[in-house]
């Protein structure tokens, strides 16, 4: 690859290194010069372009980019569409992401030009979280490089992979010594129900009893017999050794113990064992904490399917050192009762505007109508945006706000209103940014009316929306129209907050046209709204109104 400064004479074919502005039109960065924009170029006043040529054997970025994706595919991960040369990988499902780094490591050691990132090993991530990217550097790679990374990946494997979590049963024992407060035994079942729950399990009513050997036992066995597929002990006394009352107890029920002790701090007394073939643990004392600890770490495997014998164990000791992290199920904030905004996928949240007066379909209020699947638009609408990684989820109200908020029931979201609703469009979109949490990065504007835009779409352009990389507006289209939700980072909520009329913030995106991202997403579902009776009958058959529609 040539990368130069080129003569507008000799820069057909070059691709653009920087965006141009021109008379009525934005050359971006990475376009293809042809004669026309050569021409725009030219009538800017423009001399020379600064861009690169390909040369034989080169594979441009999102070629090269769809190339190494497919290298690395795994099951249980998918991988977005390419652009500006990065690949992002998803979780298909909530499980325990692994890397090995030393592989990753060999990788990105081949060429400074082809680079993959991954959160780290061992890391629980949620369905639709991204867990590596792949970026290519340059506008195009030579094929040699490329292939040189194919033919590592096929020789020592995929260096990551997603452990979808399994639904287990679990069963906890608590053992009662005189002086045990209530509250500590009731603080325990919190704790490690809100772990197992984080990690979709599921648990059995806890059993308490004396803190001696054979109750322990018995209990335990009550409970492998109730179905449980982990069992866990906390003893009323810090287990100081493999043959204390709680370890005991496993023996004693037939079972073994595997490990004793661990390199994670806090969780050093944790200790290991089987029981009719399942793990059974005796808990250390933090565990009673809903603060992150070794517990957490064991648990995650054992819910992965993956090993936790003492191999397993003892190399936990990188990164076992603990800060007081919210990387818990339970964070402290939320343990002591103090609010904690919930943020969607890349921090983005969503503004859902069902505020307007639904003039065009009078009597009739369009967000109202019902389907003949039972649900109102506004319902179908909001059930779509939940279904995405976007959080909060902001349902802006204000004409006929009580009916909308009862469409709604009972559904996750927080309702804003927007006073002067009658003034337009533009007053129910300020009213939902400036109620966007100051923790959020961005927000998706979705309109109430296109009950056809799927979670899925929203989560594409989430994935494009990359401030630092100049995807700050991140817009669909669809055969070269721009259509709706538009998601908006938070530079431009100053500029929003002061529009006026019924218009939307669609004049910003000419205004800052360097800085738009367009995701093709395939659907004409992105340019239909649904704002008349006869745009109803234009709907799937199954969205169609029922035959009386309710005002």
């Amino acid at each position: 690859m040539i990368f130069s400064v080129f003569p507008l004479a000799e820069a057909e074919g070059v691709v653009l290194a920087h965006s141009h502005r021109t008379p009525g039109r934005v050359l971006k960065k990475g376009l293809v010069l042809d004669s026309e924009s050569i021409k725009a170029l030219a009538e800017s006043g423009a001399l020379t372009v600064i861009g690169a040529r390909f040369e034989p054997g080169d594979i441009a970025e999102n070629s090269a980019a769809e190339r190494l994706a497919q290298a690395l595919a795994v099951t249980g991960l998918s991988r977005g569409k390419a652009g500006t040369g990065r690949v992002n990988v998803h979780a298909d499902s909530t499980g325990l992401f692994i890397a090995d780094s030393a592989r990753l490591d060999a990788i990105n050691a081949i060429s400074e030009q082809l680079t993959v990132a991954t959160l780290p090993d061992q890391t629980p991530v949620a369905a639709g979280s991204m867990v590596a990217t792949i970026k290519i550097i340059p506008f195009a790679v030579h094929e040699t490089e490329l292939a040189d990374v194919e033919a590592l990946i096929a020789g020592a494997g995929v260096p990551f992979a997603l452990n979808p979590f399994r639904r287990l049963t679990v069963g906890l024992v608590l053992s009662e010594l005189p002086g045990l407060k209530a509250s500590v035994i009731e603080g325990t079942i919190a704790a490690t129900e809100a772990r197992v729950v984080s990690l979709g399990g599921r648990m059995l009513p806890a059993l308490t009893c004396a803190h001696a050997v054979t109750p322990i036992a018995d209990a335990l066995l009550a409970l492998r017999r109730d179905g449980a597929q982990i069992l866990l002990v906390a003893g009323a006394s810090a287990t100081v050794d493999r043959r204390d009352v709680g370890p005991a107890a496993i023996v004693r029920a037939g079972g073994h113990i595997t490990q004793f002790g661990m390199p994670v701090d806090p969780g050093n007394l944790i200790c290991l064992g089987e029981l009719d073939g399942i793990p059974a643990l005796v808990l250390p004392g933090c565990a009673r904490s809903p603060k992150p600890n070794g517990i957490d770490f064991v648990l995650r495997r054992i819910f992965a399917g993956l090993d936790v014998g003492p191999a397993a164990i003892r190399r936990m000791g990188v990164g076992g050192l603990l800060k007081d992290t919210e990387a818990g199920p339970l964070p402290r904030a939320r343990a002591a009762g103090k609010p904690e905004p919930v943020l969607g996928r890349a921090g983005v949240a969503a503004l859902v505007l069902a505020a307007g007066q639904s003039t065009r379909m009078a009597p009739y209020h369009k967000l109202l109508v019902v389907d003949r699947g039972g649900k109102t638009m506004i319902a179908r609408t909001v059930d779509n945006v939940l279904a995405s990684g976007a959080r909060p989820v902001l349902v802006v109200v204000g004409h006929r706000a009580d009916d909308i908020k009862a469409a709604l029931g009972g559904r996750p979201v927080t309702y804003v209103a927007a006073a002067d609703y009658a003034a337009g469009l533009s007053a129910s979109l300020k009213a939902g940014i400036a109620a966007v949490p100051p923790e959020a990065t961005g927000a998706v504007v979705c309109l109430g009316d296109m009950p056809l835009v799927t979670g899925r779409m929203l989560d594409r352009l989430i994935a494009g929306f990359n401030p630092d990389e100049g995807r700050a507006i991140v817009v669909p289209v669809h055969q070269g129209k721009i259509g709706n939700p538009i998601l908006w980072d938070r530079q431009f909520f100053p500029d929003i907050l002061v529009l006026s009329g019924d218009n939307g913030a669609r004049k910003l995106i000419d205004t800052h046209a360097e800085l738009v991202a367009e995701i093709d997403l395939g659907d004409d579902a992105i340019l239909r709204d649904f704002d008349t009776m006869e745009s109803l009958a234009t709907l799937p058959p199954k969205l169609r109104p029922v035959t009386e529609v309710a005002t």
